[in-house]
């Protein structure tokens, strides 16, 4: 049963859609995606915005914002329009393999269990039970069933079974540590499940160092499916590698999980879905890892609830094809935070899925040295709270980013939003960058949702075009001349929507001039200090547009449903004109008070 109360199986998976390289080249699930993204749709959704305008709302369509590009993409214009990534949660995991587990398997006969009493260097179990073997300090499960494990070893327990159906271990008070392995192996088995005992204290140690080639390298490790439930707690320290790996898939369904390992905290390499306990994770390498990148609906991350906290020396969430998250909570720190310092040796993002990243739900908090998000193709935030912070970029995707709903906060980045195709279609976004706020290397389209930008870069940037069709936007642009509040190579076309942008006027532009809706752009006689409420009036004295400066500014462009082109219009500071123009007369790089025409966009960052 699926978490979304449907049957499905691995036979009903599709593929998602992948970003090509640079190369043209991509990896064979990557490539086995691309069709899975054409059909989604997307809704827009739209909401109240810090935006104060007079009169009717109508929708905008965002046409291109000149301006530079982060360097990073390596995306065909070609590829962009062909992806669509409005995919949802639910929608993601129609198409990926199942997680382990089944109907029947949380509950039991207790009567059935098989109970073996651990005893410092070996253990010990009824004379008559079945399938279990003790030699020295190595307690061998040997066929399917129900054990019940209490009591410490310094030693290892190994599951070694071919039977067919589940091997369910039972942690209830144990302290298992092992010098020179993991410290509970499940080597051979159809599928596993690890219940945590209720009210019980349960702990897995390693060794400190494994060879190379070795096949088990976790404190705790699976070759089969495995299921880790039940409410008790559970500390794993992976001294020698990582802290749980599983070789199949690995669901967390409950608990109370703290792991703390030198590399990898928990691995899946099918899958890892979290959906419920609570989860803490601290490792020097990734935090949560599914890296099977050869099979389309494999390699995925998700986390459907429970409270899950991540602090790696890596990537915070790593995974080979997607990551999907529509419920819980979710807490990242990776490379040390928004501060840390990036290496060229290590990864250090907060979320990355090559495939996809979706959030269709939840809260997501990430703190990262690189991207907050990133994926190789497309992401789609659908729905949720989302706040970011990072030292690059807030959301990075190669090919598309699409956000239709939810919540997302990009407290502190270099660059906010960055993809070859950025589509804002709802939601209530606001974004902080000491470069671009938006950044498209080929389109932009605003359909809905509130926007609010503050750029020290410029504030809507477009390789190619800008199109509004719908939605309110605030830019509080640049104050420097070498950027504009708004930037755009190929033109901006608006048919609706709100939109104001205050910045610095050397290199400030408005939207086209026989855009269906009308814009003003106006260059002040003097700078406007931070803090000043302005108003836009028309000749008759009507205000239609109010913005209050958060930073000083020398230009404002301003379009929505009220404005007329042939008008004139005054923008006034405390009942004082400080600047006019007549609507549709568009003029670009104004100079004006603070400097003259700009000396281009910065460079981009590497």
């Amino acid at each position: 049963m699926t978490p979304f109360g449907f049957p499905r199986s691995a036979s009903d998976s599709a593929s998602a859609s992948a970003s090509a390289s640079a190369d043209g080249g991509a990896s064979p699930a990557t490539a086995a995606r691309r069709p899975r993204l054409a059909a989604a749709h997307v809704a827009p959704i739209v909401l109240a915005g810090t935006l104060v305008l007079a009169g009717c709302t109508a929708t905008n369509t965002a046409a291109t914002d000149d301006g530079s590009s982060s360097g990073d993409s390596t995306v065909s214009l070609a590829a962009a329009a062909s992806v669509d990534p409005g995919v949802t949660a639910a929608e993601a995991m129609a198409m990926n393999e199942d997680p382990p587990g089944e109907d029947g398997d949380d509950t039991w006969d207790t009567a059935d269990e098989v109970e073996i009493s651990l005893d410092g260097d070996t253990a010990t179990v009824a004379d008559d039970a079945a399938g279990v073997s003790i030699d020295g300090d190595t307690v061998t499960i040997t066929a399917a069933g129900t054990y019940r494990l209490s009591g410490e070893l310094a030693g290892q327990v190994v599951v070694d079974t071919a039977d067919d159906g589940l091997v369910r271990i039972i942690l209830d008070g144990v302290d298992i540590s092992s010098d020179s392995t993991a410290a509970l192996a499940i080597v051979n088995a159809d599928r596993a499940q690890v219940v945590l005992a209720d009210g019980s204290e349960n702990t897995l140690s390693d060794t400190s160092s494994y060879a190379e080639d070795a096949d088990v390298n976790a404190a705790l490790f699976s070759a089969a499916d495995l299921e880790i439930a039940g409410s008790g707690a559970l500390t794993v320290q992976g001294n020698g590698n990582d802290g749980i790996t599983s070789k199949d898939g690995l669901l967390i369904s409950g608990g109370e999980i703290t792991v703390d390992a030198v590399d990898d905290g928990i691995r899946g390499k099918d899958e890892v879905m979290i959906e419920g306990g609570t989860v803490t994770v601290t490792a020097g390498g990734d935090g949560l890892k599914a890296d099977d990148a050869e099979e389309a609906d494999r390699g995925y991350l998700a986390i459907a609830g429970g409270t899950v906290t991540v602090d790696a020396g890596g990537d915070g969430l790593d995974a080979a094809t997607d990551v999907v998250i529509w419920g819980g909570s979710l807490d990242v720190t990776a490379g040390g935070g928004a501060s840390g310092s990036v290496s060229e040796d290590t990864s250090t993002k907060g979320v990355t899925g090559a495939v996809s990243v979706i959030v269709d739900g939840g809260e997501v908090a990430v703190d990262a040295a690189d991207d907050a998000i990133h994926t190789d193709d497309t992401a789609h935030l659908a729905n949720g709270s989302i706040t970011l912070a990072t030292g690059d970029d807030g959301v990075h995707a190669e090919v598309a980013l699409t956000v239709s709903g939810g919540t997302l906060d990009v407290t502190t980045s270099y660059e906010a939003l960055e993809a070859d195709a950025i589509a804002i279609a709802g939601g209530t976004i606001s974004t902080t960058s000491s470069d671009d706020g938006l950044n498209a290397g080929s389109s932009l389209e605003i359909s809905g949702g509130e926007l609010v930008v503050d750029a020290e870069g410029d504030g809507l940037d477009s390789n190619g075009t800008i199109a509004m069709s719908g939605g309110d936007v605030v830019v509080n642009g640049p104050t420097g001349q070498g950027n504009g509040a708004l930037d755009v190579d190929g033109g901006f076309d608006i048919t609706g929507g709100t939109l104001v942008a205050g910045g610095s006027s050397g290199m400030a532009v408005a939207p086209d001039a026989d855009a269906a809706q009308a814009s003003v752009l106006v260059a002040f006689s003097q700078q406007v200090a931070a803090g000043t409420a302005l108003e836009v009036v028309s000749s008759d004295g009507t205000v239609v547009a109010a913005y209050t400066a958060t930073k000083t500014i020398a230009s404002l462009a301003v379009s929505n449903a009220d404005l007329v082109n042939g008008e004139a219009y005054t923008v006034t500071a405390n009942g004082s004109g400080v600047g006019s123009a007549v609507a549709g007369e568009q003029v670009s790089g104004m100079g004006g008070p603070g400097g003259g025409m700009g000396g281009g966009a910065p460079a981009p960052r590497g």
